[in-house]
């Protein structure tokens, strides 16, 4: 029998406790015993991208870490990243709004991604925001929507912070 190992986890704002196998990798913890389907799991080499989750504000490949690793962190995944009102963030309306999603495969990532590039940097060049995704891995877009839409919640975030 694998040996299981207590973790608590803040997920998206909320206090989680349970147990996880040593080997088991954040982004499967989050999706088979969380039940948040939204970081999705490619490669599982890190390599792809879409299972880009902010851990303590930074972004992770969820594959690469493991859940025990993440014990006593803040998690923030895709489905936390609406307001509480279920309002959609302006990441996820400018992703709307410039077509910066087709299949969706890679969004999640995307959008945790650039994220954590705005909240460091909330006036992102086209160069830093093609620098900053250049580890997720989109086969659908062609990239301009996606940069389009990161430049265009970058201004509205900007603007929004000034009102």
């Amino acid at each position: 029998m694998t040996e299981r190992h207590d973790l608590t986890l803040t997920v998206n704002g909320r206090t989680l406790t349970g147990t996880a196998a040593a080997r088991t990798s954040l982004a499967d913890y989050l999706r088979h015993e969380l039940g948040l389907t939204g970081t999705h799991v490619g490669c599982e080499h890190g390599v792809c991208g879409a299972c880009t989750v902010l851990v303590d504000g930074a972004s992770v490949r969820g594959c690469l870490m493991l859940a025990v690793q993440a014990d006593g962190c803040a998690v923030e995944t895709i489905e936390g990243m609406a307001g509480p009102d279920g309002k959609h963030h302006p990441l996820q309306e400018a992703f709307r709004d410039h077509h910066g999603l087709q299949c969706g495969f890679c969004t999640p990532g995307m959008l945790m991604t650039l994220k954590e590039l705005i909240a460091e940097n909330p006036d992102p060049s086209e160069a830093e925001i093609r620098d900053a995704i250049s580890g997720n891995i989109c086969r659908c877009t062609g990239y301009q929507g996606i940069v389009a839409a990161a430049i265009d919640a970058a201004r509205h975030m900007r603007e929004q912070t000034r009102s």
